[in-house]
């Protein structure tokens, strides 16, 4: 069994606390992946490759660790399920560089650019391939449910956001709705896993299932804020989501609060390609109605929730560093 790094007093961020805790498995993990991964076809193995080089924080694969330890799980399963989890979330990855064709993730060039189009479309669907035999393996019905249900569900998102492909005046459930799918719906089950693993009762798998969902909702939310407002290196240019016409929660704020003849300059933006001069206008549109802090206060919003939902457990450290990592992940926003 992979050794795990004992639960102990840190100086560090949640984040850094979670990693510094399950490197060992982390890293088994990826080396657990690798081996799945592996395939006669040489195009495979250097796009898998290049795919599981592209960096990441793993986040994903963290929770589901970090959530089968906090139900007490003993076993080999929550290494292979972190691998599922993350093999989906790539998958889904390279699906949307191909739709929004992107050039570059990470801070790299993606696959679609190095490799072309229908080559990611094509890996996209092998790492799923390679997911659902591992949960086969497993050998659980109900976390088989669970992941395939999250699949369809993040397919579902992604027709959802592209039915509403730059419609400026869409309404913020709408987009709640496409991030609960896309993304959201990916971190509950990964919580939710751990349960399941722990063989828990059904009000503590729905309160990990909870958990992980409101926290996917304050990872996107902020991560839609950085896309404007980032000082930091996070491995994407400020504005991109503009230039590329998304309409994410800082653009719908915005056109909620702007007025009648700034809201007709924001419809126009949209009609064409993104211009970095436009994109110097709605940053002092951004200041003017103080959109970052209207966008935070939604993240807070959802990581309230999110951290509420782990009061049935007992209060161990695990779980005040989940709890931590709420609101952790509102502040990277400021």
């Amino acid at each position: 069994m992979p050794k795990v790094v004992p639960i102990q007093q840190y100086q560090n961020k949640p984040f850094e606390e979670l990693r510094d805790i399950f490197t060992n498995d982390l890293q088994h993990v990826e080396e657990f992946t690798r081996s799945r991964l592996s395939s006669d076809v040489r195009l495979i193995n250097e796009m898998s490759t290049y795919q599981q080089d592209s960096g990441g924080k793993k986040l994903r694969a963290l929770l589901t660790l970090a959530s089968a330890k906090l139900n007490g799980y003993e076993g080999l399963s929550h290494i292979h399920l972190a691998s599922c989890v993350e093999l989906i979330h790539n998958a889904t990855l390279l699906h949307d560089d191909v739709i929004d064709n992107s050039t570059k993730r990470r801070g790299r060039t993606t696959s679609n650019i190095v490799f072309g189009n229908q080559a990611s479309i094509l890996i996209g669907d092998y790492l799923l391939s390679r997911c659902f035999e591992i949960m086969v393996d497993v050998g659980s019905l109900e976390i088989l449910k669970l992941l395939s249900s999250v699949s369809a569900e993040i397919s579902q998102g992604e027709v959802l956001q592209l039915q509403h492909e730059k419609q400026i005046n869409i309404n913020e459930q709408t987009y709640l709705n496409i991030i609960e799918k896309k993304t959201a719906s990916l971190f509950g089950a990964a919580t939710k896993v751990g349960a399941i693993l722990g063989k828990k009762s059904e009000n503590e798998k729905s309160a990990l299932l909870s958990y992980g969902k409101n926290l996917g909702m304050v990872f996107q939310i902020t991560d839609d804020i950085l896309d404007y407002f980032s000082t930091k290196n996070f491995g994407k240019d400020i504005g991109n989501d503009f230039l590329e016409n998304k309409i994410t929660l800082p653009i719908i704020v915005l056109f909620q609060k702007a007025n009648d003849e700034e809201k007709k300059i924001i419809e126009g933006f949209f009609k064409v390609k993104g211009k970095k001069a436009d994109l110097d206008y709605m940053l002092s549109l951004f200041k003017k109605y103080d959109v970052m802090n209207a966008c935070k206060n939604r993240a807070r919003y959802f990581s309230e929730v999110a951290s509420d939902a782990l009061g049935i457990y007992k209060d161990t450290r695990l779980r005040k560093i989940l709890k931590e990592l709420c609101f952790d992940l509102v502040n990277r926003a400021s």
